[in-house]
């Protein structure tokens, strides 16, 4: 599979970026803020907190566009393969911008004004589209240097790819040529991995010199020894595979595997860790979200609690020993994976200072612990959960809650939950919902079908919390959007075979009408009221919420030929994407809608907005370039209006 790479610098200007970035590293003079944005989380803790101050509360609603760059991406039709959302957020160092697209190429750019350095294309669309059901996608890349190179990493479907930082060209001493295959010492039972259902969505962590990356695996490839979610860590020179964990016992003695009855851990699957993660950098712990197990609706083939499934687990960098880890679902059958980075701080509990590792949930959970015993920080309560009837299923009798924070996403589903605008709306929505089980939170699917709340997406999506170190405070977005879990008998396929799994072929969970008096289609609302997505500032040295408000807005709803005459609430919005915190007080968002957000941290109050006229469903990021203008980043669209937008003030 070739790859491409466009340079457009002359030699000279090559070798002035080239020591550039060798210069521009994070090396700061005293009480300066550090102006760069080296770690797709901000930093290796995944705080997404920046201490610059330029644009702060007072100065925030003069920010304009300084420039835009479009990544001219278009669909392939041989084989077929289209690009996604471009949910990229970008690495800031030595005033060079480093990007991946949703066809995962890697491009360098002036970060004043977007010009373009390098473009780098690994053409990971010939192997046709990815099993997701997405589009391509891909959120980052990671970088190593030892003062004199610098590296790029990127992973591309099965592949890890070394660039160098100057030029975009693959590093040729780093595995074959530049590239290491990720699946060539995996396997199950003696068969070997399909690549083409090995993805990749989130970057790869460096430390030291180590890079150490996971994988991603479609949840519709249900089949006995589907792709494993083993997570690998290679040396950052050389590309040798220096160790590997297996969220999957290995082995009938294995710890864990005594979990996994009926010996289901020889031909389980995925238990992957597809979402971002983090590192303490000073005491090399490397903290997991792990996901859920094939399949993720239906679990009568793995019976038992299912380690390391839906834990945190944290590793010795050094050698991916597990340290300890925590279960936050037993015996997943929600699609609960852990989908955000693990977020460290320090802050101070009952009047002591404590290390913490703070892990946003798609429950709507947020758990924190002691980072280096695993202890919670507050006690946990095992609770009884309903049981489910769906034939060869055993659901776990209960569940961990922690006992604070309090949730911060809404859990559950039940009338009072119902969209409740007019009356007749709500006799609608009531009328939807009759066919179908409606319970507390870890209700189970059933086989007429169960809303879940949160849905699938969260809870906390993959854009995960931010935490401001000054204040003991980490922000987070949650998207309320029910989901319905109804299982059913598949048709067996090479690729879905499983006695029962979700059904595809169930009703949106929506209110529906009529067609008007003239015969026009009338579009459907929400099965549920607003507010659709939310922000939440949580005290980390005491577990309560400071504030909570709606964050964004659903044109699609307050449009809706229905309402347009109600004055409507605050709807919010749902999505993935999460925030950024900075020293000038200012929380930075888009949340999945259309406008970029900055509300102030310490009340939730907006301070301005802008339209972005498309989807932005990325992480925004910050810096500061060497001529002293500080940019605020976020990519938006998808496909063939997939760009990035930057900001500045005057």
């Amino acid at each position: 599979m070739a790859a491409t790479i466009k340079t457009f610098l002359n030699p000279r200007s090559s070798a002035l970026i080239r020591g550039s970035i060798l210069l521009l590293s994070p090396v700061l003079l005293e009480g300066q803020a550090r102006s760069d944005w080296p770690v797709y989380g901000g930093d290796l803790a995944s705080t997404k907190y920046s201490a610059l101050a330029d644009i702060n509360r007072s100065n925030v609603s003069q920010l304009t566009v300084a420039w835009e760059w479009k990544t001219g991406e278009t669909p392939k039709t041989n084989p077929p393969a289209r690009p996604g959302n471009f949910q990229n957020t970008p690495l800031m160092i030595g005033d060079t911008l480093y990007v991946s697209t949703p066809f995962n190429r890697v491009v360098a750019l002036d970060a004043n004004t977007g010009r373009v350095f390098w473009d780098y294309d690994p053409k990971a669309y010939e192997a046709g589209q990815v099993p997701n059901g997405t589009g391509f996608v891909h959120r980052g890349v990671a970088t190593w240097t030892d003062g004199r190179q610098r590296r790029i990493f990127v992973n591309s479907r099965w592949r890890l790819i070394a660039l160098d930082a100057a030029t975009g060209q693959p590093v040729r001493a780093f595995g074959d040529t530049g590239v290491v295959d990720l699946t060539a010492r995996l396997s199950r039972n003696g068969k070997t991995v399909n690549k083409l259902h090995y993805t990749q969505t989130s970057p790869p962590v460096v430390w030291r010199d180590l890079v150490i990356l996971g994988n991603g695996v479609a949840d519709t490839l249900v089949y006995p020894n589907d792709p494993p979610g083993d997570v690998q860590a290679f040396d950052v020179r050389s590309g040798r595979r220096v160790w590997s964990f297996s969220p999957i016992p290995d082995m009938p003695r294995a710890e864990g595997a005594d979990t996994w009855r009926g010996d289901s851990w020889r031909i389980a699957g995925h238990t992957n860790v597809w979402a971002p993660f983090s590192v303490d950098e000073a005491r090399g712990l490397v903290y997991l979200p792990v996901s859920t197990p094939s399949n993720d609706w239906y679990g009568g083939a793995r019976p038992g609690d299912n380690l390391f499934a839906e834990s945190i687990v944290c590793l010795d960098a050094r050698t991916g020993k597990r340290q300890w880890h925590f279960q936050t679902v037993h015996h997943g059958l929600w699609d609960y994976d852990l989908p955000a980075a693990p977020v460290l701080g320090t802050v101070r509990v009952a009047g002591r200072q404590t290390d913490i590792v703070a892990v946003p949930a798609k429950t709507g959970f947020l758990f924190v612990f002691d980072r280096v015993s695993g202890k919670p920080i507050w006690p946990m309560e095992e609770r009884a959960v309903p049981a489910s009837d769906v034939p060869g299923e055993t659901a776990a009798a209960s569940q961990p809650f922690p006992t604070r924070p309090k949730a911060f996403a809404t859990q559950g589903f039940g009338p009072n939950d119902l969209i409740d605008f007019t009356p007749d709306l709500r006799a609608r929505a009531r009328e939807a919902i009759m066919p179908y089980r409606t319970g507390p939170l870890f209700t189970p699917p059933s086989m007429s079908g169960t809303i879940v709340m949160p849905g699938a997406i969260g809870g906390a999506g993959w854009g995960g919390g931010a935490f401001d170190p000054t204040t003991g405070t980490i922000y987070i977005k949650a998207s309320n959007d029910p989901a319905l879990a109804r299982i059913a008998q598949p048709t067996r396929t090479e690729t879905k075979d499983a006695a029962y799994a979700r059904d595809g072929s169930a009703p949106a969970l929506r209110v529906t009408f009529p067609p008007n008096d003239s015969g026009q289609r009338i579009p459907p609302l929400p099965i549920n009221k607003p507010p659709y997505g939310t922000l939440t500032a949580i005290d980390l040295n005491t577990g309560e919420h400071r504030w909570q408000v709606p964050l964004g807005d659903s044109p699609n709803i307050r449009n809706h030929p229905l309402l347009r005459q109600l004055t409507l609430p605050p709807l919010g919005v749902s999505g993935s994407p999460g925030p950024v915190v900075t020293a000038g007080g200012l929380v930075l968002i888009s949340g999945g809608g259309s406008a970029l957000y900055a509300l102030d941290s310490q009340t939730g109050a907006a301070l301005w907005s802008h339209e972005l006229g498309q989807i932005a469903y990325s992480v925004p990021m910050t810096y500061r370039t060497t001529a002293g203008k500080q940019f605020v980043v976020i990519a938006s669209g998808a496909g063939t209006t997939a760009k990035l937008i930057a900001f500045r003030l005057p």
